[in-house]
């Protein structure tokens, strides 16, 4: 168990994040960070997703002080494209049957930051996820749902349907989630 006499920030608005690290016991409050996510042509996805926990990151330590602030983004990748969430409801269609029979992988990036040791940690984790073949019907009512909105690469591995279109994974179940929960705790133990 972590046990830090300093508040503990989670700047994300996903409830899976939230529910992630009350799994782990971890006592902390949450706030959203609102930025625009820009995805940049030929940037590694690696890059990606600490560029864009950091920009984050950045922007929630203007909110707290002499706290501990935790940061995540998480970006599907297909043939070297990056995947974020669907726009609209036709984009969320196009995603799904893009993945449909396939493998992708996903990348979640995270940051950790102790604003009164100044210490700060930036890493990632990736995952291979297998889809099934997905029936048209399966898609379209998987999005009149409404759950494929909020979520990169249009799907959520827990809680819903789309975990029905989940074949195999290999790596980290948790960050498909969105938070590699047991390395985010390996490392929160190094600055708390």
């Amino acid at each position: 168990m972590i046990n830090s006499n300093q508040s503990i920030f989670l700047a994300s608005k996903s409830p899976r994040r939230r529910k992630l690290l009350k799994q782990i016991g971890l006592k902390f409050k949450s706030f959203q960070v609102d930025l625009h996510e820009e995805i940049f042509d030929g940037e590694h996805p690696v890059q990606t997703v600490k560029r864009l926990s950091l920009h984050k990151m950045k922007e929630a330590a203007k909110k707290v002080s002499d706290s501990i602030i935790i940061t995540a983004d998480t970006i599907v990748v297909l043939d070297h494209e990056i995947i974020g969430k669907p726009k609209d409801e036709k984009d969320a269609f196009k995603i799904l049957s893009k993945l449909s029979g396939r493998t992708h992988e996903v990348y979640t990036g995270f940051s950790i930051l102790n604003q009164k040791t100044k210490k700060q940690i930036v890493s990632y984790e990736k995952t291979k996820v297998t889809f099934r073949i997905l029936s048209k019907n399966e898609v379209v009512d998987y999005i009149k749902t409404g759950s494929p909105m909020d979520k990169a690469g249009a799907y959520g591995i827990q809680d819903d349907f789309g975990s029905v279109f989940v074949e195999r994974i290999k790596g980290c179940y948790y960050n498909v989630t969105g938070l590699p929960i047991q390395k985010l705790y390996k490392e929160l133990l190094k600055i708390v």
